[in-house]
């Protein structure tokens, strides 16, 4: 397995990044097609269209309430060790901490479609100026462990970009597309996990050689 220094992207993010990045969000949730199959499986196991589409909408929620939050008094950990410590990851599907994401999620659905694109845009007005005020590090409450801002910034990027196409193919409309700025630093990460995963030959094999490719290189 390729031996990787602990990863952090502190101080290489475009922090205004995430504006439009939920503006495209919200405007995914609030397409008809998303409301016409609210109630229908989504692409993801187990969780309706609303429930997925308002487990999107918790990204940027989650942004302005962690950095909202007194600054933690402890080291934050790097990208790569916060993923290796996540629970989901460890657990399959029907796992305490997925099934939590699920049940969430439904709670959250019976609220409907307008109530969700609301609080996407709520969250995405309050975001300029928590941005601004955010402190070095934030803690993660549900962990007990904190990151770089920017390192924590980074992981709901990536769920907003893994999330959006996952409900865009739910209801079989585009993929919104995001800018480099918001592409760029989720790329980094979900390769760098690739690479810790799976090793070199795998991911660069994938990317050069699909004679020789395995069958995945899966981040997760």
């Amino acid at each position: 397995m390729t031996t990787l220094p602990p990863l952090s992207l502190a101080g290489t993010l475009d922090r205004g990044a995430l504006v439009p990045a939920v503006d495209l969000l919200a405007n995914l949730v609030a397409r008809p097609e998303v409301g016409a199959r609210w109630d229908d499986e989504s692409s993801c196991a187990g969780m309706t269209v609303g429930a997925l589409a308002w487990h999107l909408v918790n990204q940027p929620q989650r942004v302005v309430e962690v950095l909202a939050a007194p600054a933690p008094d402890i080291e934050p950990i790097s990208l790569d060790e916060h993923y290796a410590r996540a629970a989901w990851l460890q657990q399959d599907l029907d796992g305490p901490a997925n099934v939590g994401v699920r049940e969430r999620g439904a709670e959250q659905a019976t609220a409907g479609q307008d109530a969700a694109v609301a609080a996407a845009r709520e969250a995405r007005d309050a975001l300029a100026a928590t941005l601004a005020a955010a402190a070095p590090t934030v803690g993660l409450p549900w962990t007990g462990t904190a990151l770089r801002t920017d390192d924590f910034l980074v992981t709901r990027l990536m769920e907003i970009v893994v999330h959006s196409d996952d409900l865009a193919a739910s209801v079989d409309v585009p993929v919104p597309a995001f800018a480099p700025e918001t592409l760029g630093p989720v790329l980094t990460l979900l390769t760098d996990l690739s690479l810790r995963r799976h090793g070199q030959d795998a991911l660069v094999r994938t990317l050069t050689r699909p004679q020789r490719a395995p069958g995945s290189i899966s981040a997760f």
